[in-house]
């Protein structure tokens, strides 16, 4: 897909003289660098969908569970 963009001149020269080290068109380089981009921010709203589903529910613990937890921590100091 074909798009039309604006960057800032410092930015474009940048790509411009990466994309010739790299050997890759500046279309490459500019896909690459928005799919990092996206990929590295995926889980940004992690939380907040976990919220959105889990938000409402009172958080009960077992006794029992929260018992082991605690005894599997031994008496060493951390």
């Amino acid at each position: 897909m074909k798009t039309a963009i604006s960057i800032p001149d410092k930015v474009f020269v940048l790509a411009e003289k990466m994309a010739k080290r790299l050997g890759v068109s500046r279309s490459q380089l500019y896909s690459t660098a928005v799919r990092e981009y996206v990929d590295a921010h995926k889980t940004d709203r992690v939380s907040e969908r976990l919220d959105a589903v889990y938000g409402d529910q009172e958080l009960i613990l077992d006794i029992a569970l929260v018992t082991m937890q605690t005894q599997s921590f031994g008496t060493k100091d951390w």
